[in-house]
């Protein structure tokens, strides 16, 4: 590994071995290879890069949307589905900083490459614990009546008092030997290599495009870059949707044994196939950078590299004595010094750590936001997994994608400059978040459960006073900890059959009919016939319309905060040192990753968890997954934590744009220092990179939109 030792050279090793091969052989063809290279060489990079970063995204949203469909299999609660989605942050933590400054210094395209065969590897391993495990066995009162050799024609009152007591002593004897219980590591683990795989992509991709494309351009990759990742997204959730309507052991079960439906919160889907496919999508997207260069030529060299040809071959003996010296490796003990000096000068730089804590609370609230999206669909609005999925996918990320690339052509059309970027990416992302609170009063009220959130006579009673026994049912001795929904006539969902009170029942499977329910006769109101069938009740036509609100303001807000992405992301880029940007990024996605993408899934999902009215439960007896959630707590909870993380952002945004203000202005206004004659270079040559974005004016407070 060779390090340039002046910045300025930054196709150093490509200038040098032409004038060397030119000098040993005057045939040589290298030159004409050079332009074909230097021509397409990009192109050909920016289709690779915009490849892996749809395969990064699309394996990420694998992950989103099957996180409901994880807890359910594995029985666990929101905090820790959430510490397995957040061990890709973690997998990305371990070598963020470190890739992020020596990968630059090696073949960025080939560290690319290593890293999208990792992300294969670590989704195949997540896929893995499908296949070593038993069929999934949900909680439910017909396995009773298997087990007990009964026919479909039972009573479920006479059914628990006979039966319960020898299912239990067979469960509990099985449990010991079931594998499933902590299989879910590794998912874990498959989800940290994902994360360690990832890491190269981001700072290494965007370094190697700004170093060689030119730098009017560089927004408008960046754009086309973020556009291209937004197909993984709403490709991720359509193929998530799909793998939530399959059963999750489709082929190896009897689809009319099945008595859960995809509405149901028992129901588990094929959440292992999108992982399959993701796997592949990343093992391909690595193929390409195996065979691209280590470095380009910046478009203009061409031409000096013509007009000094002469010159260097004139020099040819004097920079072979020199290129000894100059490609010597430094050693590691070096390397490290540096890069802790690079350190010190990025994080001491205060508007880069202001962009940085206001990106933080940003990021916290965006995550945690996102990862229990779906959750948040199924419970407020009695939306399936595969539908939530399929909205979020079809509805909330096509807006955003527009968003973003629109975000990089306004940028380059009106010549923003890096105050003027500021302005308009912090008046987009307030305007979202005005916009999102909204959320707070589209909501719906909660399922109305007998004995949980409504008495059996069909009032609402509050979370404290709740009983799920009532003298309707008091002569059938239930089971309080099984969770086997069904809805009665009268629109009213009873925990279970047992204790609904009903005697009877016929049909099979999902056309399973409950018959003679005494609890539907104690509400006076009811007239019709005593009867439930299998499942939760729907919830209201007034909750329809509301989701349809929901939607309308998730897509205007998305596409505002869209809007002003890329001005966001390209000022991390511009408020350091050109050198340094690298590391920049490096160090903003570590940060992102450490304090926002570990911790806020884990925090949100235990909140979440507390909002819980009703908990499954194992075959071993322990708690499961959740089943059922007070929705106005629920609402207030999730919405209301997105919206304290974020709020406090814009007051540090303010400050940003001071401190930006403050900066450029006075850069623009005062004549370069005579003096120091580096610092008149590196004013000189940071002007074009650092004080202003490509295109923008020359007064940087007359930048306008």
């Amino acid at each position: 590994m060779t390090v340039e030792t002046k910045p300025s050279n930054v196709n150093d090793s490509n200038q040098e071995a032409e004038p060397d091969q030119f000098l040993d052989d005057e045939g040589n063809k290298n030159p004409p290879v050079k332009k074909t290279s230097s021509s397409t060489g990009l192109k050909a990079f920016l289709a690779a890069l915009s490849f892996s970063y749809f395969s990064k995204a699309f394996c990420g949203t694998i992950m989103k949307s099957s996180i409901t469909q994880i807890e359910r299999r594995f029985d666990l609660t929101s905090s820790t589905a959430g510490f397995v989605d957040g061990s890709f942050e973690l997998g990305n933590l371990l070598v963020i900083a470190f890739v992020s400054y020596f990968g630059a210094k090696l073949h960025r395209p080939k560290v690319i490459a290593v890293g999208c065969f990792t992300m294969a590897l670590g989704c195949f391993l997540s896929a893995m614990p499908h296949f070593f495990m038993g069929y999934y066995k949900y909680e439910t009162t017909s396995h009773s009546a298997s087990s007990a050799n009964l026919t479909s024609s039972i009573n479920p009152c006479s059914l628990h008092q006979d039966v319960n007591d020898t299912v239990l002593q067979v469960s509990r004897s099985g449990c010991e030997k079931e594998p499933s219980s902590y299989m879910w590591i590794y998912i874990l683990l498959g989800n940290m290599l994902r994360g360690i795989g990832e890491t190269p992509i981001t700072p290494l991709g965007i370094s190697y495009l700004d170093d060689f494309a030119k730098e009017e351009n560089v927004p408008v990759y960046v754009a086309c870059l973020h556009t291209i990742a937004m197909l993984g997204p709403m490709v991720g959730f359509l193929l998530g949707s799909l793998c939530a309507k399959l059963y999750v052991d489709i082929g190896f079960v009897d689809s009319g044994s099945i008595s859960i439906t995809p509405q149901d919160s028992r129901w588990v889907g094929a959440w292992w196939l999108g992982f399959l496919i993701g796997g592949a999508a990343s093992f391909l997207s690595a193929i390409p950078f195996c065979f691209l260069p280590k470095s380009l030529k910046k478009p203009g060299e061409a031409k000096k590299d013509k007009t000094s040809r002469g010159l260097l071959e004139n020099m040819g003996s004097m920079r072979n004595k020199l290129s000894p010296e100059k490609t010597k490796p430094r050693k590691w003990s070096v390397m490290l010094k540096d890069f802790c000096t690079s350190l010190k000068k990025v994080l001491g730089n205060r508007m880069y750590f202001t962009f940085l804590c206001c990106s933080l609370l940003q990021f916290s609230g965006f995550i945690g936001f996102l990862t229990y999206k779906p959750k948040y669909l199924e419970q407020q609005y009695g939306q399936s997994t595969s539908k939530s999925n399929f909205l979020i996918g079809v509805t909330s990320l096509p807006p955003v994608g527009l968003g973003i690339f629109l975000g990089g052509l306004i940028m380059k059309k009106y010549k923003m400059g890096i105050i003027a970027a500021t302005k308009f990416s912090f008046t987009m992302s307030f305007l979202a978040y005005a916009i999102g609170s909204l959320h707070f009063f589209v909501g719906c009220d909660n399922y109305d459960v007998a004995g949980m959130t409504v008495s059996y006579e069909g009032n609402p009673i509050p979370y404290h006073e709740n009983s799920l026994f009532s003298e309707c049912n008091s002569h059938c001795k239930c089971a309080s900890n099984v969770w086997d929904p069904v809805c009665g006539t009268n629109g009213i969902t009873y925990v279970s059959a047992c204790l609904a009170g009903c005697e009877t029942s016929v049909g099979h499977g999902k056309n399973t009919v409950f018959l003679n329910c005494r609890c539907l006769e104690i509400n006076s109101s009811w007239t019709g016939n005593n009867s439930a069938t299998l499942g939760q009740c729907p919830k209201s036509e007034d909750c329809s319309r509301n989701f349809i609100y929901y939607t309308v303001i998730q897509v205007i807000g998305g596409f505002c905060y869209a809007l002003g992405g890329t001005p966001a992301y390209m000022i991390m880029f511009r408020c350091v040192q050109p050198e340094l940007k690298a590391l920049a990024v490096g160090i903003y996605t570590l940060v992102m990753r450490m304090l926002a993408g570990i911790p806020a899934p884990v925090y949100f999902g235990a909140v979440i968890d507390k909002t819980c009215l009703k908990w499954g439960s194992t075959s071993c007896g322990k708690r499961g997954a959740c089943r059922l959630y007070d929705s106005n707590a629920n609402r207030y909870v999730f919405l209301g934590l997105a919206a304290i993380l974020r709020g406090p952002s814009y007051l540090i945004g303010i400050i940003f744009y001071i401190l930006i203000k403050k900066h450029f202005q006075n850069k623009n206004s005062k004549p370069l220092e005579n003096g120091q004659e580096d610092a008149a270079i590196n004013k000189e040559d940071n002007c074009k990179i650092k004080e202003r974005f490509p295109g923008s004016s020359e007064a940087e407070n007359e930048s306008s939109i």
